[in-house]
């Protein structure tokens, strides 16, 4: 039996240590050579701790095999003979022990010895940082000299380690070359070189894929700003490689944060392109539906204030300029050329003029003001005033607006401002510049739009009423009438920015559903297993409808197992003819229900309110079931705000009573009676077919003439002056084309009032190229008179 402990050198190591190390115990005896430098000693600090000796010896196994020691074949083997505990009991095939010696402790071994290692083994190379960064390092300098990546391959390739070792290491090393060429003030083409060279060892995958994104954000942070221009020009150009499934999810954020960090460093008003730029890059980079770059809650950047002298003690104008000019004022850069003096205007220009002028940019950021009572008022009143100066004083292809245009043709520099400049010398220019002018007109344009747009984080307080959708629309037009005016290319202009609002309606409504991605999936036809080329399945058959198996048509009876039930159900063959019987019918028309109600709403009844029908909540439920199903008024949208149902029902009686015929009246007995009404219907015959154009319609007429307009009403809507917004909703209230036709001319009727006559309506069927249409209509207005 091995002994517990082994002599080693100056220390003591447990027989189980010894005999799985191979070494020998102090129970066997060693024929070979005597062991000479022990690599283990045990340690003053250790103490009396059992395993002292194991961490020596694990801290100094490397070494065990440059030493000289004897052969492990000459030791017998040790195996596990005796029971714990025993004295005196030997291994099997081991000499006994010295007498001398104590035994105690741990006997023998647990388990097979492992084989030991001969000396001449050596193990594999280990990896050493200094001498692969430095390797690598070297073999980058190479590369670019040699602007060839097989330097890199090679030192890789040689370089013992794992890959992910070499991998960071060759990362560092990047960056290393890096650093050294900034220091060195070296041409951005030399560090443009490293970054491409990065991009070769992403994709031949000797470094990591975001190398190339660390190595252009420590350039950019090195670098002024004249040469983070040069080198974001490189940027621009890789988008497509940038957007490859190898790069773009490892550095679409180093990406958006040195963006970032570039635009904090540029200004604003100075540096207006470069920034410009860095949002079309951005653009290009991330897809559409990239919540990171959406305003989803439809903020307003209400930083951006314009800054203008409110002090009206400290204004000049009003005084006159004209010695100071001559003299040589001071020109501010960027305010007018040395070249080009445009010709002063005639407009009378006050601080009263330009402090509304530039109040009304506050309105312009943060549009929610106009939904304020008292703000709404304010800014009525200066955008009256501005857009009156702007139609009394208009523009003409002057000689500076030629010269302009001569520069575009001839590619001459066009100069553009951030921030409108407010000083008040500038006042009179600026408004005969006609760039300036298509700028703020084009600002009314996108207030109004969100005003009436469809917002889906738009407070619900924030409702227009009916007074400023009436303004707003009126001043629309005026402002597109100004756009056309404005040279040069008015026309063209105002066409240009109206499409371009109207395509803006798509992306609002894009945002209310929340921004869903523009790309689908490819549908997968289904109930099908297997690989994707092989056929799909059929489909299973549905289970067969009761008319297939029970009977159909006239000479099939259905049994129901009753006789009445058989009767009941054998009435009629077709179920679905049986449900729409005109017997069936048992909902009133407008004019039975309505009857009382439009009656009670003339004044000249005097009929109090509490007494009115519209007040009965149980006739309010019916009468709304009713107009849902059959007016269509009742689905139009309107600003119109009604605090209770009553209120809303008088409105809508008041609309019903315009279209409806009058309600038939007691007939009259005597002979005075019949007299009155004799001279009545005479009067009404010898009206001329000219009077009868001029009234309004019935709602018989637009019935009637629905019918026959069918398919042709989209035809006629541009000229009843319909809106592409309210045609396309008319599209989506019904698939019906005799009902759009109907909502088309109740739309016309609403928008004209008294005005929606024959006559007019003829009118616009005869511009329509409707001469068909409008000459039934004429006939059925004289056969009516």
């Amino acid at each position: 039996m091995a002994s517990s402990r082994a002599r080693g050198g100056l220390g003591w190591v447990p027989g189980t240590i010894a005999s799985l190390k191979g070494l020998p115990s102090t129970g066997t005896g060693c024929p070979g050579k005597r062991w000479r430098h022990h690599p283990w000693k045990r340690s003053k600090s250790v103490g009396m701790w059992p395993f002292g000796d194991v961490v020596w010896w694990w801290g100094w196994q490397g070494w065990v095999n440059g030493w000289t020691s004897p052969s492990r074949r000459s030791f017998p083997t040790q195996t596990r003979s005796a029971t714990r505990g025993s004295r005196g009991a030997k291994a099997d095939g081991a000499p006994a022990p010295p007498s001398s010696r104590r035994e105690g402790g741990i006997h023998g071994v647990i388990g097979p010895r492992p084989q030991y290692r001969p000396p001449g083994n050596m193990s594999p190379p280990l990896f050493s940082l200094p001498e692969a960064r430095l390797r690598f390092t070297t073999s980058t300098r190479e590369a670019l000299i040699n602007k060839s990546i097989k330097p890199l391959l090679n030192a890789f390739n040689q370089v013992p380690g794992s890959e992910n070792e070499k991998k960071c290491t060759l990362d560092q090393a990047f960056r290393v070359v890096v650093e050294e060429e900034i220091i060195n003030k070296a041409p951005c083409e030399n560090l443009l070189a490293i970054i491409s060279l990065a991009i070769n060892g992403v994709t031949e995958g000797i470094c990591t894929a975001s190398t190339p994104f660390v190595l252009l954000g420590d350039v950019l942070d090195c670098l002024p700003l004249d040469q983070c221009d040069k080198i974001f020009t490189f940027v621009e150009k890789n988008v497509a490689t940038w957007k490859s499934n190898t790069f773009y999810s490892a550095g679409k954020n180093y990406l958006l944060r040195m963006c970032n960090d570039l635009l904090r460093r540029l200004s604003k008003s100075q540096n207006t392109v470069f920034c410009g730029r860095i949002q079309l890059f951005l653009a290009r980079l991330f897809p559409l539906s990239e919540k990171s770059g959406l305003n989803l809650q439809s903020q307003f950047n209400l930083e951006n204030v314009t800054v203008f002298n409110t002090n009206e003690h400290e204004s000049t104008l009003g005084q006159k300029h004209t010695e100071e000019r001559e003299e040589g004022m001071d020109v501010e850069e960027g305010e007018m050329g040395d070249d080009e003096v445009p010709t002063s205007c005639s407009i009378p220009i006050d601080y009263n003029l330009y402090r509304k002028f530039w109040s009304l940019q506050d309105y312009f950021r943060n549009p929610v003001q106009c939904y304020e009572k008292v703000s709404w008022k304010t800014f009525l009143k200066y955008s009256e005033e501005v857009l009156a100066v702007f139609k009394s004083y208009k523009l003409d292809d002057t000689q500076a607006s030629r010269k302009k245009l001569e520069e575009l043709k001839t590619g001459g520099e066009h100069v553009y401002f951030a921030k409108f400049l407010t000083s008040e010398k500038l006042m009179d220019l600026q408004l005969s510049d006609s760039n300036f002018r298509r700028h703020i007109l084009l600002q009314y344009l996108i207030l109004f739009q969100y005003l009436k747009g469809q917002v889906k984080f738009k407070s619900s307080n924030y409702v227009l009423t009916d007074e400023q959708s009436l303004w707003i629309e009126d001043t629309t037009k005026a402002v597109y009438q100004l756009l056309s005016e404005n040279p040069p290319d008015g026309e063209r202009f105002s066409k240009m920015v109206e499409h371009i609002l109207n395509t803006e309606e798509n992306w609002n409504s894009w945002k209310n559903e929340g921004c869903p991605s523009f790309v689908k999936e490819r549908s997968h036809p289904e109930f099908q297993l297997g690989p994707p080329d092989s056929k799909p399945m059929r489909p299973v058959r549905k289970r067969p409808a009761p008319e297939d198996f029970l009977g159909k048509g006239s000479h099939k009876k259905i049994l129901m197992g009753n006789e009445e039930l058989t009767r009941l159900w054998n009435l009629c063959p077709d179920n679905m003819e049986a449900c729409k019987s005109e017997s069936r019918e048992y909902m009133p028309t407008l004019e039975e229900f309505f009857e009382e109600a439009i009656e009670q709403a003339d004044p000249e009844n005097m009929v109090e309110n509490k007494y009115k029908a519209v007040n009965n909540s149980n006739y309010g439920w019916r009468a709304l079931r009713l107009l849902a199903r059959r007016s269509p008024h009742f689905f139009q949208p309107t600003n119109q705000q009604f605090k209770s149902l009553p209120e809303y029902l008088e409105n809508m009686v008041i609309k019903l009573a315009k279209e409806l015929p009058p309600p038939s009246e007691e007939i009259k007995t005597g002979e005075d009676e019949d007299e009155e009404d004799n001279d009545a219907l005479l009067k009404e015959n010898n009206e001329s077919p000219e009077v009868q154009r001029d009234k309004a319609m019935t709602g018989e007429q637009i019935e009637s003439f629905a019918t026959r307009l069918g398919e042709q009403w989209k035809a006629l809507a541009p000229y009843l002056e319909m809106k592409e917004s309210d045609i396309r909703q008319i599209e989506l209230d019904s698939e019906d084309v005799k009902m759009r036709a109907k909502q088309l001319l109740v739309a016309w009727q609403d928008q004209e009032g008294a005005h929606a006559t024959p006559e007019n309506l003829i009118l616009a069927l005869t511009k329509a190229g409707l001469g068909d249409l409008a000459e039934s209509l004429t006939n059925d207005t004289e056969g009516s008179s």
